[in-house]
């Protein structure tokens, strides 16, 4: 299966590689990238592979220079590339010795320091690949959606041989993520604080942030909350989807509303276990919302995310709008869903491309005239 679901993106990193000296994959801890990497190596292009998180690979690049005239010919691969921040000034000084596509493969988890040196160093040098969890468009030939809803895209919980292996996998995750990761990452939250705030936001999953609200219940400031829903954002974790912007004559709400991407890492922080359990909770049609639009959102690559909602009530779930293109989403948890008349009026005034309801049904089907019913399997890319 892995085998499978990367070779579906090697062709987004060769492109990347064909037209930039450095190509960073940036995601989630154990969403698969160093195995994405590994099987991408194996091909035709010569390379070396340097894991930083070990220390005798670390030791290697203790003379940079040396090492990068020994492999001049190959491409080179840093994995865990957070481990040595302060290494893109050096990769920055290489690369201008030297501009040709193809050089530098740098994996990391999104970090401060990753963004931000890269940034500063690499501008004009580097492109940029997000690798999320698996989705529903690329594990639909091997795992049903039912599987990876309630499971999440991990592939450690998605493949695991029992839903009990797959729910005690991605407690021991967060449980790691808050103990070991976020702080390898340079972030200083204390565990009781991260995971009350965790467990909050799970219960707000789908929901208008109220930030003072939130930050009453967590038990801190509404800038320290802010700024821990940052860190959460800028590592995966989280999405924080900012409202549209759309000038219309009806009043916008203008808060966030905010989401826990994977959906399995929401289910265990709810102590959901299984399908059926799934079905049965109250958070059921928010969960699946979150689901759909993480799924929508990598499908449409480079588009704006943002939702409408008026403050009578009408709302659309996802808006995505490039280049003065505009689809619009809404999310059922239904077999034979039923927009609100909101949603309806709010299309009649937006006027997009395409307007879709996003629902687990078996086959599209259109409800109105330009208004379709689909899954998450049925999209395709624009």
């Amino acid at each position: 299966m892995h085998g499978y679901i990367n070779r579906l993106i090697e062709n987004k990193i060769r492109k990347a590689l064909a037209r930039s000296p450095a190509v960073a994959i940036l995601g989630p801890r154990q969403c698969g990238k160093s195995t994405t990497a590994r099987q991408f190596l194996t091909g035709d292009v010569p390379a070396v592979y340097l894991d930083l998180q070990d220390r005798v690979d670390r030791r290697k690049l203790s003379e940079p220079e040396l090492f990068f005239d020994q492999h001049r010919d190959k491409l080179i691969c840093l994995d865990e590339i957070q481990q040595l921040p302060e290494f893109f000034s050096v990769l920055r000084s290489e690369i201008d010795k030297e501009r040709r596509p193809g050089r530098f493969l740098i994996l990391g988890s999104a970090s401060r320091d990753l963004i931000r040196q890269s940034t500063e160093s690499l501008a004009g040098r580097i492109a940029y690949i997000d690798l999320t969890p698996f989705l529903i468009k690329e594990v639909k030939e091997v795992s049903p959606w039912a599987d990876l809803w309630l499971r999440g895209g991990f592939p450690e919980s998605l493949l695991a041989d029992s839903d009990q292996a797959s729910f005690d996998w991605r407690l021991d995750f967060i449980r790691t993520f808050m103990e070991r990761d976020i702080p390898n990452l340079g972030f200083a939250i204390p565990v009781p604080v991260i995971e009350r705030l965790w467990l909050l936001i799970a219960h707000y999953h789908g929901q208008t942030v109220n930030f003072s609200k939130m930050a009453a219940a967590a038990d801190i400031s509404i800038p320290t909350l802010k700024k821990y829903l940052a860190v959460l954002e800028q590592t995966y974790m989280i999405r924080m989807l900012r409202p549209c912007s759309e000038n219309f004559k009806k009043r916008l709400i203008k808060s966030p509303k905010i989401f826990i991407r994977d959906s399995g890492i929401l289910h265990a922080l709810l102590d959901i276990e299984t399908y059926d359990d799934l079905l049965a909770n109250p958070t059921a049609g928010a969960s699946w919302e979150g689901f759909a639009v993480e799924n929508i959102i990598a499908l449409y690559d480079r588009w704006q995310p943002s939702f409408l909602r008026t403050s009578n009530g009408a709302e659309i779930d996802l808006v995505l709008e490039r280049s003065g293109r505009r689809h619009v989403f809404e999310c059922k948890l239904s077999k034979a869903p039923k927009p609100s008349r909101g949603f309806h009026e709010l299309v009649d005034q937006l006027q997009p491309e395409s307007a879709r309801v996003i629902a687990p049904v078996d086959e599209p089907f259109e409800i109105t005239k330009g208004i379709v019913v689909c899954s998450p399997n049925h999209l395709d890319r624009p």
